[in-house]
Protein backbone atom coordinates (compact mmCIF):
# COMPACT_ATOMS: atom_id res chain seq x y z
CA UNK A 1 0.00 0.00 0.00
CA UNK A 2 0.93 3.84 2.62
CA UNK A 3 1.56 7.58 3.87
CA UNK A 4 3.24 8.48 6.64
CA UNK A 5 1.34 5.98 9.25
CA UNK A 6 2.53 4.46 12.22
CA UNK A 7 4.75 3.69 15.60
CA UNK A 8 7.65 0.74 19.28
CA UNK A 9 8.90 -2.38 17.96
CA UNK A 10 7.76 -0.97 14.56
CA UNK A 11 5.16 -2.81 12.61
CA UNK A 12 6.00 -4.83 9.79
CA UNK A 13 6.81 -3.23 6.78
CA UNK A 14 5.44 -6.05 3.67
CA UNK A 15 6.98 -4.69 0.62
CA UNK A 16 4.29 -5.74 -1.54
CA UNK A 17 1.38 -3.58 0.04
CA UNK A 18 3.20 -0.10 -0.40
CA UNK A 19 4.63 -0.10 -3.70
CA UNK A 20 6.26 2.94 -5.32
CA UNK A 21 8.24 3.27 -9.17
CA UNK A 22 11.30 1.66 -9.00
CA UNK A 23 14.15 3.38 -10.49
CA UNK A 24 14.80 3.21 -14.35
CA UNK A 25 17.09 1.02 -15.69
CA UNK A 26 19.48 -1.76 -14.31
CA UNK A 27 21.93 -0.93 -11.22
CA UNK A 28 24.02 -3.83 -10.29
CA UNK A 29 24.13 -4.29 -6.63
CA UNK A 30 27.99 -3.75 -5.14
CA UNK A 31 30.09 -7.18 -4.36
CA UNK A 32 30.85 -6.68 -0.46
CA UNK A 33 32.01 -2.87 0.30
CA UNK A 34 34.43 -1.96 3.02
CA UNK A 35 32.45 -1.20 6.24
CA UNK A 36 34.72 1.74 6.81
CA UNK A 37 34.14 3.18 3.59
CA UNK A 38 29.83 2.83 3.91
CA UNK A 39 30.46 4.33 7.45
CA UNK A 40 31.88 7.14 6.06
CA UNK A 41 29.41 8.22 3.55
CA UNK A 42 28.17 12.01 3.82
CA UNK A 43 24.98 11.96 5.79
CA UNK A 44 22.24 14.74 5.52
CA UNK A 45 20.11 13.90 8.10
CA UNK A 46 20.58 15.69 11.47
CA UNK A 47 20.82 12.70 14.86
CA UNK A 48 19.28 15.52 16.98
CA UNK A 49 16.10 16.03 14.87
CA UNK A 50 16.20 12.08 14.06
CA UNK A 51 15.48 11.34 17.76
CA UNK A 52 13.09 14.11 18.79
CA UNK A 53 10.89 13.48 15.68
CA UNK A 54 11.81 9.76 14.60
CA UNK A 55 13.59 8.23 18.35
CA UNK A 56 13.18 7.84 21.34
CA UNK A 57 12.37 11.76 21.87
CA UNK A 58 9.14 10.89 19.67
CA UNK A 59 6.53 9.42 22.15
CA UNK A 60 7.10 11.90 24.99
CA UNK A 61 6.92 14.67 21.95
CA UNK A 62 3.37 13.20 21.12
CA UNK A 63 2.53 12.58 25.14
CA UNK A 64 3.31 16.53 25.30
CA UNK A 65 1.15 17.49 22.77
CA UNK A 66 -1.59 15.62 24.11
CA UNK A 67 -1.51 16.83 27.24
CA UNK A 68 -1.28 20.41 26.05
CA UNK A 69 -4.21 19.92 23.85
CA UNK A 70 -6.04 18.23 26.47
CA UNK A 71 -5.30 21.23 29.10
CA UNK A 72 -6.36 24.00 26.33
CA UNK A 73 -9.78 22.23 25.89
CA UNK A 74 -10.30 21.90 29.55
CA UNK A 75 -9.70 25.74 29.95
CA UNK A 76 -11.49 27.02 27.65
CA UNK A 77 -14.53 24.88 28.06
CA UNK A 78 -14.29 25.94 31.71
CA UNK A 79 -14.15 29.23 30.95
CA UNK A 80 -17.39 29.38 29.24
CA UNK A 81 -19.37 26.87 31.46
CA UNK A 82 -20.40 26.71 34.85
CA UNK A 83 -18.02 24.17 36.11
CA UNK A 84 -14.25 24.81 37.14
CA UNK A 85 -11.12 23.38 35.63
CA UNK A 86 -10.28 21.20 38.46
CA UNK A 87 -13.51 19.00 38.25
CA UNK A 88 -12.74 18.48 34.40
CA UNK A 89 -9.16 17.38 35.66
CA UNK A 90 -9.62 13.89 35.91
CA UNK A 91 -10.45 13.75 32.08
CA UNK A 92 -6.41 14.32 31.29
CA UNK A 93 -4.98 11.20 33.02
CA UNK A 94 -7.98 9.14 31.83
CA UNK A 95 -7.34 9.92 28.23
CA UNK A 96 -3.64 9.89 28.12
CA UNK A 97 -3.89 6.54 29.51
CA UNK A 98 -6.96 5.59 26.67
CA UNK A 99 -4.49 6.88 24.18
CA UNK A 100 -1.30 5.00 25.48
CA UNK A 101 -4.17 1.36 25.69
CA UNK A 102 -5.07 2.34 21.94
CA UNK A 103 -1.75 2.62 20.34
CA UNK A 104 -1.19 5.94 20.22
CA UNK A 105 2.30 6.10 21.19
CA UNK A 106 3.06 3.16 20.01
CA UNK A 107 6.52 3.45 17.35
CA UNK A 108 5.46 2.76 13.74
CA UNK A 109 6.75 3.98 10.58
CA UNK A 110 3.60 5.41 8.93
CA UNK A 111 0.75 7.13 10.45
CA UNK A 112 -2.67 6.60 9.32
CA UNK A 113 -4.69 10.10 10.20
CA UNK A 114 -7.69 8.54 10.49
CA UNK A 115 -7.47 5.79 12.11
CA UNK A 116 -5.85 7.94 15.02
CA UNK A 117 -8.36 10.41 14.83
CA UNK A 118 -11.15 7.09 15.70
CA UNK A 119 -9.36 6.05 18.66
CA UNK A 120 -8.98 9.87 19.73
CA UNK A 121 -12.77 9.92 19.29
CA UNK A 122 -13.58 6.85 21.11
CA UNK A 123 -10.89 7.41 24.04
CA UNK A 124 -12.28 11.08 25.07
CA UNK A 125 -15.51 9.73 24.49
CA UNK A 126 -15.02 6.84 26.84
CA UNK A 127 -13.47 9.56 29.53
CA UNK A 128 -15.84 11.94 29.37
CA UNK A 129 -18.64 9.55 29.86
CA UNK A 130 -16.43 8.19 33.10
CA UNK A 131 -16.22 11.46 34.73
CA UNK A 132 -19.92 12.28 33.83
CA UNK A 133 -20.97 9.06 35.65
CA UNK A 134 -18.38 9.96 38.69
CA UNK A 135 -19.89 13.61 39.13
CA UNK A 136 -23.30 11.73 39.32
CA UNK A 137 -23.11 9.28 41.46
CA UNK A 138 -19.76 9.01 43.31
CA UNK A 139 -19.09 13.26 43.79
CA UNK A 140 -23.27 13.54 43.71
CA UNK A 141 -22.33 17.22 41.93
CA UNK A 142 -23.20 16.23 38.06
CA UNK A 143 -20.95 18.17 35.66
CA UNK A 144 -23.63 20.35 33.01
CA UNK A 145 -24.02 18.38 30.13
CA UNK A 146 -22.96 21.39 28.07
CA UNK A 147 -19.96 21.84 29.58
CA UNK A 148 -18.94 17.97 28.91
CA UNK A 149 -20.15 17.93 24.97
CA UNK A 150 -18.05 21.42 24.79
CA UNK A 151 -14.98 19.14 26.24
CA UNK A 152 -15.05 16.56 24.34
CA UNK A 153 -15.36 18.32 20.92
CA UNK A 154 -12.32 20.50 22.00
CA UNK A 155 -10.55 18.31 23.11
CA UNK A 156 -11.12 15.93 19.94
CA UNK A 157 -10.41 19.11 17.52
CA UNK A 158 -7.22 19.83 19.41
CA UNK A 159 -5.66 16.35 20.26
CA UNK A 160 -6.59 15.54 16.69
CA UNK A 161 -5.07 19.13 15.02
CA UNK A 162 -2.17 18.59 17.48
CA UNK A 163 -1.25 15.22 15.81
CA UNK A 164 -1.80 16.54 12.06
CA UNK A 165 0.30 19.14 12.78
CA UNK A 166 3.04 16.98 14.32
CA UNK A 167 3.14 14.54 11.62
CA UNK A 168 3.16 17.29 9.11
CA UNK A 169 6.10 18.82 10.70
CA UNK A 170 8.03 15.01 10.93
CA UNK A 171 6.64 14.25 7.31
CA UNK A 172 8.21 17.62 6.26
CA UNK A 173 11.42 16.91 8.19
CA UNK A 174 11.59 13.21 6.49
CA UNK A 175 10.84 14.42 2.79
CA UNK A 176 13.60 17.33 3.46
CA UNK A 177 16.10 14.67 4.69
CA UNK A 178 16.96 16.09 7.70
CA UNK A 179 15.42 13.26 9.57
CA UNK A 180 16.31 9.69 8.53
CA UNK A 181 17.02 6.39 10.36
CA UNK A 182 20.24 4.72 8.80
CA UNK A 183 18.70 1.16 8.36
CA UNK A 184 20.37 -2.31 8.05
CA UNK A 185 18.13 -5.14 5.19
CA UNK A 186 18.72 -8.49 6.18
CA UNK A 187 18.50 -10.45 2.97
CA UNK A 188 19.59 -9.00 -0.27
CA UNK A 189 17.07 -10.87 -2.66
CA UNK A 190 14.19 -9.70 -4.97
CA UNK A 191 12.39 -8.38 -2.27
CA UNK A 192 15.24 -6.88 -0.01
CA UNK A 193 16.19 -4.87 -2.95
CA UNK A 194 12.75 -4.06 -3.56
CA UNK A 195 12.46 -2.62 -0.18
CA UNK A 196 15.58 -0.58 -0.21
CA UNK A 197 14.82 1.07 -3.88
CA UNK A 198 11.51 2.23 -2.71
CA UNK A 199 12.90 3.80 1.05
CA UNK A 200 15.40 5.50 -0.69
CA UNK A 201 12.53 6.69 -3.46
CA UNK A 202 10.31 7.52 -0.66
CA UNK A 203 11.68 9.45 2.16
CA UNK A 204 8.56 9.88 3.82
CA UNK A 205 8.88 6.65 5.89
CA UNK A 206 12.06 8.01 7.21
CA UNK A 207 14.01 4.99 6.96
CA UNK A 208 17.26 5.26 5.31
CA UNK A 209 18.70 2.00 3.54
CA UNK A 210 22.89 1.92 3.70
CA UNK A 211 23.39 -1.81 2.70
CA UNK A 212 22.59 -5.69 2.90
CA UNK A 213 23.44 -8.29 5.39
CA UNK A 214 23.77 -11.56 3.69
CA UNK A 215 25.95 -14.50 3.27
CA UNK A 216 28.59 -13.60 0.74
CA UNK A 217 27.94 -16.26 -1.69
CA UNK A 218 24.16 -14.18 -2.36
CA UNK A 219 26.29 -11.67 -4.60
CA UNK A 220 26.36 -13.88 -7.80
CA UNK A 221 22.68 -14.21 -8.04
CA UNK A 222 22.61 -10.08 -7.11
CA UNK A 223 23.90 -9.17 -9.78
CA UNK A 224 20.71 -8.42 -11.67
CA UNK A 225 19.53 -6.43 -8.74
CA UNK A 226 18.02 -2.72 -9.07
CA UNK A 227 20.26 -0.97 -6.54
CA UNK A 228 23.85 0.22 -5.62
CA UNK A 229 23.84 -0.37 -1.80
CA UNK A 230 26.70 -2.92 -0.91
CA UNK A 231 26.47 -6.07 0.82
CA UNK A 232 27.97 -4.85 4.27
CA UNK A 233 28.68 -9.04 5.45
CA UNK A 234 26.68 -11.44 6.75
CA UNK A 235 23.72 -11.39 9.62
CA UNK A 236 26.69 -12.70 12.27
CA UNK A 237 28.32 -9.73 11.98
CA UNK A 238 25.74 -7.54 13.07
CA UNK A 239 27.65 -5.78 16.10
CA UNK A 240 30.17 -4.82 14.07
CA UNK A 241 28.60 -3.79 11.29
CA UNK A 242 26.06 -1.48 13.69
CA UNK A 243 28.77 -0.13 15.56
CA UNK A 244 30.57 1.05 11.92
CA UNK A 245 27.59 2.39 10.78
CA UNK A 246 25.22 3.51 13.58
CA UNK A 247 22.30 1.73 12.47
CA UNK A 248 19.69 2.13 13.93
CA UNK A 249 16.86 -0.02 12.39
CA UNK A 250 16.74 -3.41 10.64
CA UNK A 251 14.34 -4.79 8.24
CA UNK A 252 14.14 -8.78 8.08
CA UNK A 253 13.75 -8.96 4.36
CA UNK A 254 14.37 -13.05 2.44
CA UNK A 255 17.96 -14.01 3.31
CA UNK A 256 19.60 -16.83 2.20
CA UNK A 257 19.74 -18.89 5.67
CA UNK A 258 16.97 -20.99 6.91
CA UNK A 259 14.34 -19.51 8.97
CA UNK A 260 15.75 -20.27 12.54
CA UNK A 261 18.94 -19.21 11.41
CA UNK A 262 17.35 -15.59 12.15
CA UNK A 263 15.92 -16.11 15.43
CA UNK A 264 19.44 -15.54 17.07
CA UNK A 265 19.67 -12.20 15.08
CA UNK A 266 16.78 -11.06 16.55
CA UNK A 267 17.64 -11.70 19.82
CA UNK A 268 20.85 -9.49 19.26
CA UNK A 269 19.07 -7.37 17.80
CA UNK A 270 16.84 -6.40 20.67
CA UNK A 271 19.66 -6.87 22.83
CA UNK A 272 21.09 -3.92 21.21
CA UNK A 273 17.98 -1.95 21.14
CA UNK A 274 17.52 -1.96 17.13
CA UNK A 275 14.10 -1.72 16.12
CA UNK A 276 13.11 -4.74 14.04
CA UNK A 277 10.80 -4.93 10.78
CA UNK A 278 9.95 -8.33 9.23
CA UNK A 279 8.61 -9.15 5.99
CA UNK A 280 6.25 -12.07 6.39
CA UNK A 281 5.76 -15.29 4.78
CA UNK A 282 3.06 -15.46 2.62
CA UNK A 283 2.90 -11.80 2.46
CA UNK A 284 1.10 -11.96 -0.65
CA UNK A 285 -1.90 -13.87 0.85
CA UNK A 286 -1.94 -10.92 3.98
CA UNK A 287 -4.24 -8.12 4.36
CA UNK A 288 -5.94 -5.73 7.19
CA UNK A 289 -8.48 -8.58 8.35
CA UNK A 290 -5.37 -11.11 9.62
CA UNK A 291 -7.13 -12.04 13.31
CA UNK A 292 -3.89 -13.71 15.20
CA UNK A 293 -4.80 -16.92 17.07
CA UNK A 294 -2.87 -19.50 18.97
CA UNK A 295 -3.07 -23.18 19.86
CA UNK A 296 -0.65 -23.71 22.90
CA UNK A 297 1.95 -21.39 22.86
CA UNK A 298 2.47 -21.56 19.28
CA UNK A 299 1.04 -18.34 17.54
CA UNK A 300 -1.56 -18.85 14.43
CA UNK A 301 -2.39 -15.92 11.64
CA UNK A 302 -5.44 -16.80 10.64
CA UNK A 303 -6.26 -15.45 6.45
CA UNK A 304 -9.45 -14.10 6.04
CA UNK A 305 -9.33 -13.39 2.47
CA UNK A 306 -11.29 -10.95 0.29
CA UNK A 307 -14.46 -12.07 -1.15
CA UNK A 308 -15.55 -10.42 -4.37
CA UNK A 309 -18.31 -12.28 -4.48
CA UNK A 310 -19.42 -11.04 -0.88
CA UNK A 311 -22.31 -8.78 0.33
CA UNK A 312 -20.25 -6.02 0.83
CA UNK A 313 -19.07 -5.90 -2.78
CA UNK A 314 -22.81 -5.86 -4.03
CA UNK A 315 -23.01 -2.76 -1.10
CA UNK A 316 -20.22 -1.18 -3.51
CA UNK A 317 -21.90 -1.90 -6.31
CA UNK A 318 -24.93 -0.50 -6.06
CA UNK A 319 -23.34 2.61 -4.49
CA UNK A 320 -21.34 2.87 -7.22
CA UNK A 321 -24.22 2.95 -9.72
CA UNK A 322 -26.34 5.46 -6.78
CA UNK A 323 -23.43 7.94 -7.21
CA UNK A 324 -22.85 7.45 -11.06
CA UNK A 325 -26.24 8.29 -11.88
CA UNK A 326 -26.42 11.55 -9.47
CA UNK A 327 -23.05 12.79 -11.07
CA UNK A 328 -24.33 12.61 -14.50
CA UNK A 329 -27.27 14.72 -13.45
CA UNK A 330 -25.76 16.85 -11.49
CA UNK A 331 -22.44 17.29 -14.26
CA UNK A 332 -25.10 17.51 -17.29
CA UNK A 333 -23.82 21.21 -17.81
CA UNK A 334 -20.22 20.05 -17.41
CA UNK A 335 -20.74 17.17 -20.00
CA UNK A 336 -22.90 19.31 -22.52
CA UNK A 337 -19.75 21.98 -22.77
CA UNK A 338 -16.79 19.71 -23.09
CA UNK A 339 -18.46 17.21 -25.93
CA UNK A 340 -19.48 20.49 -27.27
CA UNK A 341 -15.87 22.03 -27.53
CA UNK A 342 -14.46 18.49 -28.69
CA UNK A 343 -16.96 18.66 -31.48
CA UNK A 344 -16.65 22.21 -32.59
CA UNK A 345 -12.93 22.16 -32.53
CA UNK A 346 -11.97 19.24 -34.44
CA UNK A 347 -13.51 16.92 -36.78
CA UNK A 348 -14.30 13.29 -35.54
CA UNK A 349 -16.84 11.90 -32.69
CA UNK A 350 -16.95 13.08 -29.36
CA UNK A 351 -16.55 9.90 -27.65
CA UNK A 352 -13.53 8.24 -27.74
CA UNK A 353 -14.53 4.15 -27.90
CA UNK A 354 -11.91 1.57 -26.78
CA UNK A 355 -11.96 -2.28 -25.67
CA UNK A 356 -11.09 -2.99 -22.26
CA UNK A 357 -10.84 -5.81 -20.09
CA UNK A 358 -12.75 -6.21 -17.15
CA UNK A 359 -13.95 -8.16 -13.88
CA UNK A 360 -13.34 -12.22 -15.07
CA UNK A 361 -11.91 -11.16 -17.93
CA UNK A 362 -14.83 -9.67 -19.83
CA UNK A 363 -14.41 -7.09 -22.44
CA UNK A 364 -16.39 -4.05 -23.05
CA UNK A 365 -16.34 -0.90 -24.28
CA UNK A 366 -14.78 2.02 -22.80
CA UNK A 367 -15.69 5.40 -23.09
CA UNK A 368 -14.24 9.11 -22.68
CA UNK A 369 -13.90 12.33 -24.31
CA UNK A 370 -12.04 12.27 -28.06
CA UNK A 371 -9.07 14.32 -26.76
CA UNK A 372 -6.97 13.51 -29.99
CA UNK A 373 -7.15 14.56 -34.12
CA UNK A 374 -8.70 11.40 -35.88
CA UNK A 375 -6.43 9.70 -38.40
CA UNK A 376 -2.42 10.25 -39.24
CA UNK A 377 -1.41 7.71 -36.22
CA UNK A 378 2.20 6.74 -36.56
CA UNK A 379 3.04 2.59 -35.54
CA UNK A 380 3.90 3.02 -31.88
CA UNK A 381 6.00 0.17 -30.98
CA UNK A 382 4.39 -0.34 -27.35
CA UNK A 383 5.75 0.47 -23.82
CA UNK A 384 9.01 -1.07 -23.38
CA UNK A 385 9.63 -4.54 -21.06
CA UNK A 386 7.72 -3.46 -17.31
CA UNK A 387 6.38 -0.16 -18.41
CA UNK A 388 2.42 -0.10 -18.32
CA UNK A 389 1.13 1.84 -21.53
CA UNK A 390 -1.02 5.05 -21.23
CA UNK A 391 -0.17 9.16 -21.46
CA UNK A 392 0.54 10.06 -25.36
CA UNK A 393 1.65 6.90 -27.21
CA UNK A 394 3.76 7.73 -29.94
CA UNK A 395 3.16 10.44 -31.83
CA UNK A 396 1.32 13.57 -29.55
CA UNK A 397 -2.04 14.62 -31.55
CA UNK A 398 -3.37 16.16 -28.56
CA UNK A 399 -6.13 19.14 -29.31
CA UNK A 400 -5.79 21.90 -27.36
CA UNK A 401 -9.16 21.20 -25.99
CA UNK A 402 -7.89 17.56 -25.32
CA UNK A 403 -4.73 18.76 -23.59
CA UNK A 404 -7.01 20.67 -20.86
CA UNK A 405 -9.50 18.06 -20.77
CA UNK A 406 -6.92 14.86 -20.09
CA UNK A 407 -5.46 17.61 -17.27
CA UNK A 408 -8.12 18.29 -15.33
CA UNK A 409 -9.12 14.56 -15.91
CA UNK A 410 -13.17 15.34 -18.07
CA UNK A 411 -12.26 12.85 -20.23
CA UNK A 412 -12.20 10.32 -18.08
CA UNK A 413 -16.45 11.49 -17.46
CA UNK A 414 -17.97 9.61 -19.93
CA UNK A 415 -16.93 6.48 -17.77
CA UNK A 416 -19.35 7.44 -15.31
CA UNK A 417 -21.96 5.82 -18.04
CA UNK A 418 -19.31 2.59 -17.89
CA UNK A 419 -20.36 2.66 -13.75
CA UNK A 420 -23.88 3.05 -14.81
CA UNK A 421 -24.35 0.29 -16.73
CA UNK A 422 -22.58 -2.23 -14.35
CA UNK A 423 -19.34 -2.86 -16.48
CA UNK A 424 -16.83 -0.37 -14.27
CA UNK A 425 -16.74 0.42 -10.48
CA UNK A 426 -15.74 4.22 -9.03
CA UNK A 427 -12.35 2.60 -7.78
CA UNK A 428 -11.19 -0.05 -8.93
CA UNK A 429 -7.64 -1.45 -11.08
CA UNK A 430 -7.98 0.65 -14.39
CA UNK A 431 -8.74 -1.61 -16.99
CA UNK A 432 -6.00 -2.53 -19.81
CA UNK A 433 -6.32 -3.30 -23.17
CA UNK A 434 -7.31 -7.01 -24.25
CA UNK A 435 -3.70 -6.79 -26.58
CA UNK A 436 -1.58 -6.02 -23.58
CA UNK A 437 -3.62 -8.41 -20.82
CA UNK A 438 -2.40 -11.04 -23.22
CA UNK A 439 0.71 -9.68 -23.18
CA UNK A 440 1.33 -8.73 -19.52
CA UNK A 441 -0.41 -12.10 -17.66
CA UNK A 442 2.19 -13.81 -19.22
CA UNK A 443 5.40 -11.42 -17.79
CA UNK A 444 4.12 -10.03 -14.53
CA UNK A 445 3.03 -12.26 -11.39
CA UNK A 446 -0.19 -12.21 -10.21
CA UNK A 447 -1.53 -9.99 -13.16
CA UNK A 448 -4.53 -11.90 -13.63
CA UNK A 449 -5.74 -11.25 -10.13
CA UNK A 450 -7.00 -7.53 -10.88
CA UNK A 451 -9.21 -8.88 -13.28
CA UNK A 452 -11.22 -10.31 -9.55
CA UNK A 453 -13.08 -7.45 -9.33
CA UNK A 454 -14.63 -3.92 -11.63
CA UNK A 455 -12.09 -1.93 -13.07
CA UNK A 456 -12.10 1.72 -11.54
CA UNK A 457 -12.16 4.85 -13.14
CA UNK A 458 -9.29 6.01 -10.51
CA UNK A 459 -7.40 3.68 -8.41
CA UNK A 460 -4.91 3.13 -5.48
CA UNK A 461 -2.08 2.98 -8.02
CA UNK A 462 -3.17 6.12 -9.43
CA UNK A 463 -3.60 7.97 -6.65
CA UNK A 464 -0.07 6.89 -5.60
CA UNK A 465 1.85 8.41 -8.98
CA UNK A 466 1.39 5.59 -10.93
CA UNK A 467 0.03 7.05 -14.19
CA UNK A 468 0.86 6.59 -17.73
CA UNK A 469 4.37 4.91 -18.46
CA UNK A 470 4.65 3.80 -14.83
CA UNK A 471 5.91 0.65 -13.27
CA UNK A 472 4.11 -2.29 -14.61
CA UNK A 473 4.92 -4.53 -11.26
CA UNK A 474 4.22 -1.92 -9.16
CA UNK A 475 1.00 -1.08 -10.76
CA UNK A 476 0.13 -5.08 -10.17
CA UNK A 477 1.06 -4.64 -6.69
CA UNK A 478 -0.75 -1.40 -5.86
CA UNK A 479 -4.73 -3.34 -7.19
CA UNK A 480 -3.87 -6.08 -5.72
CA UNK A 481 -3.30 -4.37 -2.67
CA UNK A 482 -6.54 -2.42 -2.92
CA UNK A 483 -8.64 -5.75 -3.98
CA UNK A 484 -7.59 -7.35 -0.73
CA UNK A 485 -7.41 -4.76 1.50
CA UNK A 486 -10.97 -3.52 0.16
CA UNK A 487 -12.94 -1.27 2.51
CA UNK A 488 -15.58 1.17 1.68
CA UNK A 489 -13.62 3.77 3.74
CA UNK A 490 -10.59 3.02 1.48
CA UNK A 491 -12.94 3.62 -1.37
CA UNK A 492 -14.00 6.95 -0.16
CA UNK A 493 -9.53 7.54 0.57
CA UNK A 494 -8.95 6.54 -3.00
CA UNK A 495 -11.34 9.27 -4.07
CA UNK A 496 -10.43 12.03 -1.60
CA UNK A 497 -6.66 12.16 -2.80
CA UNK A 498 -8.39 11.53 -6.62
CA UNK A 499 -10.56 15.13 -6.06
CA UNK A 500 -7.21 16.80 -4.87
CA UNK A 501 -5.07 15.71 -7.21
CA UNK A 502 -7.25 16.78 -9.77
CA UNK A 503 -7.55 20.16 -8.44
CA UNK A 504 -4.06 20.26 -7.91
CA UNK A 505 -3.60 19.57 -12.11
CA UNK A 506 -6.05 21.92 -12.84
CA UNK A 507 -4.48 25.03 -11.06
Amino acid sequence: MTPPESFANSDAIVLPLDPASMPPGPHPIQPVAPIEEAATRPVRHSPTLTSVLDGGGWPWLRVGADLTALLGALVTAASVGSAGVPRLLPLVPLAIILFWVGGMYRRRISASLVRLAMTVTSSLATSTIALASWSSYVDRHPIPESVLLRTWTLAVLLVVGGRAALLGVRYLARTLGVVATPTLIVGAGKIGIQIADRLSRRTGYGLSPIGFLDNPDATDQLARGTTDLPLLGSPEELERIVRRTGARHVVISFARGRDHELVPLIRRCNEMRLDISLVPRLFESINHRLARDSVGPLPLHVIQPTNPRSWEFTCKHIIDRTVAAALLVGLMPLLAAAAAAVKLTSPGPVLFRQWRVGRDGRVFKMLKFRSMRVGGQLPWPGPGLGVAPGGVEGEDRRTAVGRFLRRASIDELPQLWNVLRGEMSLVGPRPERPEYVEQFRGEVKRYDDRHRVKSGITGAAQVNGLRGKTGLEDRIDWDNYYIENWTLALDLKILAHTLIAVLGQVE
